[in-house]
């Protein structure tokens, strides 16, 4: 099965996510800075939302880069990375809203959920191209991926305990992740190189 169709659905997907976010955020209700202090919370939690879809819709376009096909499995592995990714607003919105301990969870939640669901889409799409695969040599054993989610689970328990504190551990997954990983544009450069010449 071609991966083109289930590129263009995440594509679309994921920039619909981004455009409920942005619906959320309220203009300030006056010209000033208190008025702009008040939407703070939702403007730095909708921030931080865009810099987490950024990150997957960047590495998930750059993992089907090293794919050459998809098969049922994959699909519904993505269909599941889209599921936790779609609750992003949701929770988003939430915790703009009551910066507590409870809403602060579960936008953990959505997080390590949305980072187990694409190590599962990675494994799912790993088992179908074999372990000499162009993909098995660029994810390698996925440590930053492996590290994330032992991040979001301590996250998410010391939510109950300080919420601004899970969130900066939220913070340094998302700066985690800024920093590029070349290996599959690299590999590939080098795969190409090689059928070229």
């Amino acid at each position: 099965m071609r991966k083109s169709r289930l590129e263009a659905f995440s594509d679309g997907v994921l920039a619909i996510i981004i455009t409920i976010m942005v619906l959320e955020l309220r203009v300030p209700a006056d010209a000033n800075l208190a008025a702009l202090a008040a939407v703070a919370p939702k403007i730095l939690g909708y921030l931080l939302s865009f810099v987490f879809i950024a990150i997957y819709w960047n590495n998930h376009h750059h993992m089907l880069q090293a794919v050459e096909r998809v098969n049922g499995a994959a699909l519904w592995a993505n269909m599941h990375l889209l599921f936790w990714l779609s609750l992003i607003p949701l929770v988003t919105s939430w915790m703009g809203q009551r910066f507590e301990a409870l809403p602060v969870a579960a936008y953990g939640v959505v997080l390590l959920a949305a980072a187990i669901a694409y190590f599962t889409l990675s494994r799912v799409l790993l088992a179908a191209h074999g372990p000499d695969s162009l993909l098995a040599r660029a994810v390698g054993r996925d440590a930053k991926g492996i590290v994330s989610v032992l991040i979001y689970v301590a996250a998410v328990g010391l939510a109950f305990v300080r919420p601004a504190f899970a969130c900066a551990l939220y913070v340094v997954v998302a700066l985690m992740w800024l920093i590029p990983d070349r290996r599959i544009e690299r590999l590939l450069a080098r795969d190409g190189d090689r059928h070229s010449g």
